[in-house]
This record gives C-alpha cells, structure tokens and sequence, in this order.
C-alpha cells in the first residue's frame, strides 16, 4: 500500500510490478521506495485516519540537530518497509498544530498509528538498529 504524494490517496501494488506505477485518483507516478513523505497538518491527520497500513510519524524541525541525524535512519526504515507501512514527517515549526495535540514537547518524537490510533512512542533518536527494532515491533 502506497500514498500518492500528490492527492493523499492510498494505493495498492502488486509486489514486482513492472514500470513506474501511477495513482488511481490523480493519474500521476507513485514513489514506491518507501522514502519519509513531507506532510502539512490536514495530510497528516488524513493519512493517520485513513491509513491501510502503520504510519510512523517523525515530528522534527530544520533547525535539530538530532533531527537531522535521524533523518536518514529513518529513510533506511521507510525503505526497508515499503508497502508495510507509511512513513511520513511532519515539521513542528510550519505545523504546530498536531504535535500540540498529541502533547509533543520535544523532538525528534517517533508516533506510530494503527487505524488512526497511537500503538508506540519513542522521543529523541535511537542508534539504526535500535530503531528498525522500535518500528518493526511497533507496527506488528
């Protein structure tokens, strides 16, 4: 299962599908790596509602340090996950709005989503193993 970047619908994909899949709601290419897809606050609140699969949500801002280091262990994550999961960040200076509600006072904070309800929490970042660990266990 794959959300289009483009319109936010979900889409299925046949494991191997030859050529560049493209979304059944916009006609436009599908990213099936698996790469963390930037979202604004109204996508993120439609992608943990409506979601098929876990969505693993970093809460990071440019200007982290720590945010940064995660960054590509959680793109190594997204990849290794493709299609099981949906990994998405929201950026807590331009959408305050989630983290807020989710009572989020520091990042990186890590939420992963089942049918549109939180199943794991991790603040601040995890060594690469330790974090495919966290994810993997979380979304089971």
């Amino acid at each position: 299962m794959f959300r289009c970047p483009s319109c936010g619908a979900f889409n299925r994909v046949a494991p191997g599908h030859a050529g560049t899949p493209t979304c059944g709601r916009c006609k436009r290419d599908l990213d099936v790596s698996g790469k963390p897809q930037e979202v604004d606050a109204d996508s993120y609140t439609r992608a943990i509602s409506n979601s098929p699969v876990p969505v693993v949500v970093d809460f990071w801002a440019p200007w982290c340090g720590p945010c940064r280091m995660a960054a590509p262990i959680l793109e190594k994550v997204g990849h290794e996950l493709a299609g099981k999961a949906l990994v998405i960040k929201v950026n807590t200076d331009d959408h305050p709005q989630p983290s807020a509600q989710l009572g989020i006072r520091g990042i990186p904070t890590f939420i992963v989503f089942k049918d549109g309800r939180e199943v794991a929490r991790q603040s601040g970042v995890l060594p690469a193993p330790a974090m495919q660990q966290w994810v993997s266990a979380s979304i089971r």
